[in-house]
């Protein structure tokens, strides 16, 4: 082979080595478009949430919660159009693309579902209600990690709404707030966490537990805890 034909062999190779690139490059920019979508739909779920803090926010659970069932339709027909552009085996290979929202929206399933029952969304409720598998096996899945974030954010949230409930003259959620908190923190500390992101994570819970139990305290000393049953 003279020098000429090396030169175009090299050229043929970095040619294809562009093509790969740039059909990749087209993929992640169709994988961030939906993603894109994916967030601005958790994000009018959140703003919809932020209405329980209100001060007739106690009074509206429920319409509150019922208000969002049409933006999780929409989430799932977001991760299903998502699924459909990932290839076949390479989930995480363009998983850091939508883990984000996937976190959030676990965090919102789970909002949901205990401001509705006051009760502990299991991960297989979470997947069905933002529409993803459970298993990477079945395909387009949701983590163990990514539901475990969404409940630890879930605790953020309730910290907040039991100081709220409080300003609101609702002195029964935050008894209530109170012992599911500190029962999610034991079932948390009974977990090895190997995960980094996941433990500090986990570090947080135990300030939102100690938030949610000053707020009991204060209504105690003020006189204002509710009696147990009334």
């Amino acid at each position: 082979m003279d020098a000429h034909e090396s030169a175009e062999r090299i050229a043929e190779v970095f040619a294809d080595f562009q093509s790969y690139f740039s059909k990749e490059q087209d993929l992640r920019e169709e994988i961030r478009s939906t993603v894109r979508e994916l967030e601005q739909t958790a994000r009018e779920i959140h703003a919809v949430l932020q209405k329980v803090h209100q001060k007739d926010g106690s009074e509206n659970v429920v319409n509150v919660c019922k208000s969002t069932e049409s933006n999780f339709e929409t989430a799932r027909k977001q991760f299903k159009e998502l699924s459909a552009k990932i290839p076949e085996n390479q989930y995480y290979r363009f998983n850091d693309h939508w883990k984000y929202a996937l976190q959030k929206l676990s965090f919102l399933s789970a909002l949901v579902t205990y401001l509705k029952t006051e009760k502990l969304v299991s991960r297989e409720e979470t997947a069905a209600m933002i529409g993803v598998k459970l298993r990477q096996a079945e395909g387009f899945h949701m983590d163990l990690d990514d539901y475990l974030i969404g409940l630890l954010q879930m605790a953020s949230e309730l910290s907040r709404l039991a100081v709220n409930s409080v300003t609101a003259g609702d002195f029964h959620r935050p008894m209530r707030i109170a012992k599911f908190v500190a029962e999610l923190d034991a079932g948390f500390r009974l977990l090895n966490l190997k995960n980094d992101a996941l433990r500090k994570r986990f570090d947080g819970l135990k300030y939102d537990l100690k938030k949610v139990e000053e707020v009991v305290y204060d209504l105690s000393i003020r006189g204002l805890k509710p009696v147990e049953g009334t």
